[in-house]
């Protein structure tokens, strides 16, 4: 026995100094001694009054404004791996050079103090490259022996209405021209380092004070008090995607979101829907294989329609084959009436209606379904209709592009008291907005904001107080191109949204900002400090609605929706 024993530690040591000279090999390959011995040296010369938050080293993730496109072309996705890439290289580059030296001597608490450094350090940036262009178009006109050809003209107005073709609405008067589609706002290559560094500095703070990040975030959103509750915002989950890159004819619906009653935790609301996607699931298995279609790609080619009837797209929902507006809406209705649960009660949905992407600008209308063509006016009509059909849909998001702007206004007059008319898209940047200081520029009952680029901290409190001063809503999203970093969840419990919007409930980027949420939620509520929910999710018409539905942490809840009911008011 002793001999064994001696032979497993023997052993063991072996294994112990093999690790050891492994481990050796791989910090002097990644240069971790000299670096550590830098920063030890820099300390010591500093000599700082806390050492361990000197020494405090923290990381971040930060989103780009780059998008995931389903079916890209090669070429597409080729070309912005390269822009993604020299953004980050520009970034990196930043952050080890002028930004380092710039924060130097700051404390990880006085965020608004960095914030303006970052502000100042960006404009510099953009003053810059904005030299740098004027300078290099100077030497182009200099060096050019033809003058340039003139912009072309705006496309000619779509051909009237002929005999037998397909129209969603009579008009009296002849159609206006589609506005031409503004230019993306441009984006600095390494902007994301701004947003990034504030968003380190707000993390190292939240180290340091042994708090969480959302707890920071809200004392820096209230001036340094700290709120006695914290909310947890409402879910907007995607259950379903029919859009534009869907394989169906069904253009319309890029998201088809579920929102649980807010009576409800977010760890139970998930579970209810978990249940809704389950059943989702197997109706996608038993349905018929679809007829193959011809529907356009991103890129404007024609692309063959692909022979399955669900798929996992990059939002982490299904991307299911629909030909018609009703048929996910009665799919998702079906599936609650046999699980027990009511829509416009137990949930509400919520439809990304994406209309950018519809846009066919050489007949100057939205193609809602392939072959099916609405202009701006006829889209209102439409989106009456379906909410007439289905009351149960409180929001709309982007139901048209920004350039629509009349189409905004009489969309908000037709629907404004029955649900919720949000930009996305159709938004500006929370950069431009501020810049403007103006976010009432088209007419809607609120925006969804997004840490991306140089956004800071500052001006994520900035813009949620603007939006809070205008009575409006704010939905904190997540980006198409998603990584497994949480800390959004926490700006979003923070900064006091009325939603949260993180795509589906698959894909291991979306899964972990949903477990953050649950993480959160019950931490709050240990402490003593989780706020009840009192947003609305009713309208002028339905103020006085009352609705049963269980509540409280450690109620369960079944696929029917039972429990200990009590009764809330929903206003």
């Amino acid at each position: 026995m002793g001999e064994e024993g001696g032979g497993r530690s023997c052993g063991s040591t072996r294994e112990l100094q093999k690790l050891k000279q492994q481990a050796m090999e791989y910090y002097r390959e990644n240069d971790v001694p000299r670096r550590l011995e830098e920063l030890l040296n820099s300390t010591f010369y500093l000599q700082p009054a806390d050492v361990y938050g000197h020494l405090n080293i923290c990381s971040v993730v930060i989103a780009t404004h780059f998008e995931a496109h389903e079916n890209a072309s090669p070429e597409l996705v080729e070309a912005e791996e390269v822009e993604r890439l020299d953004a980050v290289s520009t970034a990196v580059q930043w952050v080890n050079e002028t930004l380092t030296e710039e924060l130097q001597g700051l404390v990880p608490s006085s965020q608004a103090e960095v914030d303006q450094v970052l502000r100042t350090f960006f404009e510099n940036k953009v003053q810059e490259d904005k030299e740098r262009k004027e300078l290099e178009k100077n030497l182009e006109d200099s060096t050019a022996f033809s003058p340039q050809p003139p912009p072309p003209p705006p496309p000619p107005p779509p051909p009237s209405k002929k005999k037998g073709q397909k129209q969603g609405r009579m008009e009296t008067s002849a159609e206006k021209p589609v506005i031409p589609a503004e230019p993306p706002e441009p984006v600095l290559c390494g902007s994301m380092a701004i947003g990034a560094v504030s968003l380190a500095v707000a993390k190292a703070s939240a180290v340091l004070d042994n708090n969480p990040l959302c707890l920071n975030i809200a004392l820096l959103k209230h001036h340094q008090e700290q709120p006695e509750k914290l909310t947890i915002p409402l879910l907007m989950v995607s259950l379903v995607s029919c859009g534009k890159s869907s394989p169906g004819k069904l253009n319309l619906m890029k998201e088809v979101i579920c929102i649980p009653h807010p009576g409800l935790t977010a760890k139970q609301g998930v579970e209810m829907l978990l249940e809704i996607q389950k059943h989702i699931n197997k109706a996608i298995e038993m349905s018929p294989p679809p007829k193959p279609e011809t529907k356009k790609s991103h890129d404007g080619g024609k692309r063959g329609q692909q022979q399955i009837t669900g798929k996992m797209s990059h939002l982490g929902c299904l991307t299911i084959n629909y030909d018609t507006i009703e048929q996910p809406l009665l799919l998702i209705q079906g599936i609650c009436a046999n699980l027990g649960l009511e829509l416009g009660t137990n949930l509400h949905l919520a439809i990304n209606c994406a209309a950018h992407e519809l846009m066919d600008y050489s007949k100057g209308k939205y193609e809602v379904m392939m072959g099916t063509y609405k202009n701006a006016a006829e889209m209102v009509d439409l989106y009456v209709d379906l909410i007439n059909k289905f009351p149960s849909i409180i929001a709309l998001i982007d139901p048209f592009r920004k350039e629509d702007s009349e189409q905004w206004d009489s969309i908000y007059n037709a629907l404004g008291s029955r649900c919720y008319i949000i930009a996305g898209t159709a938004s500006k940047s929370i950069s431009k907005l501020l810049e403007e200081g103006n976010i009432s520029i088209l007419k809607y009952s609120g925006l969804i904001i997004k840490h991306i680029n140089q956004t800071t901290m500052s001006d994520l409190v900035e813009i949620t107080n603007l939006i809070d001063g205008k009575k409006l809503i704010a939905v904190f999203g997540s980006t198409e191109g998603e990584s497994s970093d949480d800390s959004l969840v926490d700006l979003a419990v923070g900064l006091g949204v009325r939603f949260i919007k993180l795509g589906g409930l698959s894909r291991g980027e979306r899964v972990t900002k949903y477990n953050r949420l649950f993480t959160i939620e019950e931490e709050l509520g240990q402490n003593g400090t989780l706020g009840m929910c009192c947003f609305l999710l009713c309208f002028p018409l339905a103020m006085n609605k009352r609705t049963k539905i269980g509540r409280g942490r450690n109620r369960s809840l079944s696929a029917g929706g039972q429990g200990n009911p009590k009764t809330i008011n929903k206003c």
